[in-house]
């Protein structure tokens, strides 16, 4: 075995990333057992390692922050190319890793939606998500597993100076949310949830209040109420909510930089709205423009997603204490990193800190199989 402590210079020209302690007094401290390099295919130099193991690294990319507490690698294989008289990372293989004390922290914002030169990832299986009406990229966002979610949100509102003070439960039943079994309980006649072509209410005693407001309908995902005959004022049928679909829609509006419809009132209700709750996704392919994953283990209970705020408005902090997911695929540019199988644990808090929004993410004792990173030399120009 072969301890040392890497000078950060070395690990940045291989990686091209910026590298530092992850504590002020810790060195990027690695250990390599089984090590054999030689000339490899196409010029490069072939690394090969038995074992890997790296701990209290920080690695910086612009806003964003990854901390890795301990990883090991099993059967490394890796390539590294010369580039402009640099050495740099251009693939890597292994057999099974193991990852703890992971943490990732930044600014949270949508990427843009991918051009027409952004590398497409097709994993084995899979198709791309769409929606009625519409065609999407294969690396455009698709929720899957949440077609057949279950589970029930509870919320707490404290609104004495606005409108009441409330205790609201939304049932989700295969991933549908039927607003006739949603309630809004409170001193006085209860109200109930809904869905107009207007958006997403609460009818009270005193009146009609709109939560999240539609630019336009129809609107992916929503079945809207139904009156009585003749367009009377006797809502007999509350509508709907396809938590997918919804969910698709959403976030492509928000990639293409249109606002929330949040309404005014309702941000006043999210900042003293206690949430909490527990939603089993279902198997299926998650994706987004920079990753792609099916989730897998539903029948033993994996993939249970627990959320809690005390103040939804300003802060939600996201469980998953059995995550599995398979043909994981990292990336949609230059670099790409791809999973054959990962479980493990992970955390997720999103808060609003001096006006931005941020994020926090956490991963536990994670172990992957078959990973593959893979870095395209750059295009020319």
């Amino acid at each position: 075995m072969i301890p040392a402590t890497l000078p950060a210079s070395i690990l940045d020209r291989v990686l091209g990333l910026a590298l530092s302690p992850a504590a002020p007094d810790a060195g990027n401290r690695v250990s390599i057992e089984g090590l054999a390099f030689g000339p490899g295919q196409d010029g490069a130099t072939e690394l090969r390692i038995l074992r890997f193991e790296a701990s209290a690294l920080r690695l910086s990319s612009g806003p964003f922050t990854l901390e890795i507490g301990k990883l090991a690698l099993h059967q490394l294989a890796a390539q590294v190319r010369t580039e402009g008289g640099r050495p740099r990372l251009h693939a890597a293989n292994a057999a099974s890793a193991e990852f703890s004390g992971v943490k990732a922290y930044g600014p949270l914002a949508l990427p843009p939606p991918p051009g027409p030169a952004t590398h497409v990832v097709h994993v084995h299986g899979a198709t791309p998500a769409s929606s009625p009406g519409a065609s999407a990229p294969a690396t455009s966002w698709s929720l899957a597993p949440l077609a057949a979610a279950e589970g029930t949100l509870r919320a707490e509102i404290v609104d004495a100076h606005l409108l009441f003070d409330a205790d609201v439960t939304v049932p989700i039943r295969q991933g549908l949310v039927e607003f006739r079994d949603a309630t809004v309980e409170h001193v006085g006649p209860d109200s109930r949830m809904g869905a107009s072509r207007l958006g997403i209410y609460v009818d009270a005693p005193n009146g009609r209040s709109y939560l999240y407001q539609f630019a336009s309908a129809p609107v992916a995902g929503v079945e809207y109420e139904r009156r009585g005959a003749m367009l009377g004022p006797w809502v007999t049928d509350r509508g709907r909510l396809h938590l997918q679909p919804f969910g698709e829609w959403l976030l492509r509006q928000l990639a293409g930089g249109q606002a929330l419809g949040v309404t005014e009132q309702a941000r006043l209700l999210f900042d003293r709205t206690r949430v909490s709750g527990e939603v089993r996704l279902g198997d299926g392919r998650f994706a987004a423009p920079w990753l792609q994953a099916e989730l897998a283990g539903r029948a033993e209970g994996r993939n249970a997603v627990r959320l809690h705020s005390v103040a939804v408005g300003r802060e939600l902090d996201v469980e998953m204490g059995a995550l599995s997911a398979r043909n994981v695929v990292l990336g949609s540019g230059p670099t790409r990193a791809r999973c054959d199988e990962i479980t493990g644990a992970l955390t997720l808090r999103v808060f609003v800190d001096a006006g931005q929004l941020r994020f926090a993410f956490e991963l536990g004792q994670v172990r992957m199989a078959g990973l593959h990173l893979q870095r395209q030399p750059a295009q020319p120009a």
